[in-house]
């Protein structure tokens, strides 16, 4: 197909078509004359890809393409490219005090304790649950930060899911691909869902109190 039809398919501009084949996050297309490029269904999936990442999953252009190449590589690795996409997910930083970060750190090294978790130093999501949970408590939310085991319990839950849907690719590179799709987009859909069911339980506690 030509490019104003992968414009037209993917929903991508023609220059944002261009800069993407510029920056390496899109292959080129096969040149069939001097002026005209060919491209194939196996671009659109990747516009496809690359979009959700940045529409739907929030991740900024530069860790796209960190994650892109990491796919792209001969021996791609699913814990390099999630860490990878964990690194471009917002992370809370500041606002609360040495003392309460220190007092959240003790709150979650307990709940590792408890799970029996281990975590790289280079897990993102660790300084970032101490410092929400920093925040919890300088907002006076203590009920939340003493619920924390349950939440971890259910995070675990949902890992196990990821895993065994991972271990159901036997391509290397498919298997990185969904594992990033489904740690950037899964997070969207986990806190969907999460509002879904809240809303659930409203309505249930309201029908009990009628």
């Amino acid at each position: 197909m030509r490019i104003g039809e992968l414009s037209r398919r993917s929903g991508v501009s023609v220059p944002t078509i261009k800069y993407y084949v510029r920056e390496r996050m899109l292959p080129e297309g096969e040149r069939t004359a001097a002026n005209q490029v060919s491209y194939s269904e196996e671009h659109l999936r990747r516009l496809r890809l690359i979009r959700g990442l940045i529409d739907v999953g929030g991740l900024p252009v530069s860790t796209v393409r960190e994650v892109l190449a990491e796919i792209d590589r001969p021996d791609p690795s699913t814990r390099r490219a999630v860490i990878t996409a964990h690194k471009g997910l917002a992370v809370p930083t500041g606002g609360s005090t040495d003392r309460l970060r220190e007092d959240a750190w003790h709150v979650v090294e307990s709940v590792f304790a408890e799970r029996g978790w281990t975590h790289d130093e280079d897990n993102p999501g660790v300084p970032a649950l101490v410092e929400v949970l920093a925040r919890l408590r300088l907002l006076d939310q203590d009920g939340f930060v003493d619920r924390i085991g349950r939440y971890a319990e259910a995070a675990e839950l949902i890992a196990e899911v990821d895993i065994d849907f991972l271990s159901s690719r036997a391509d290397a590179t498919d298997a990185v691909e969904s594992a990033v799709l489904g740690t950037v987009l899964g997070d969207v859909a986990i806190a969907a869902l999460r509002r879904i069911a809240q809303q659930e339980m409203f309505n249930r506690s309201s029908r009990k109190d009628c």
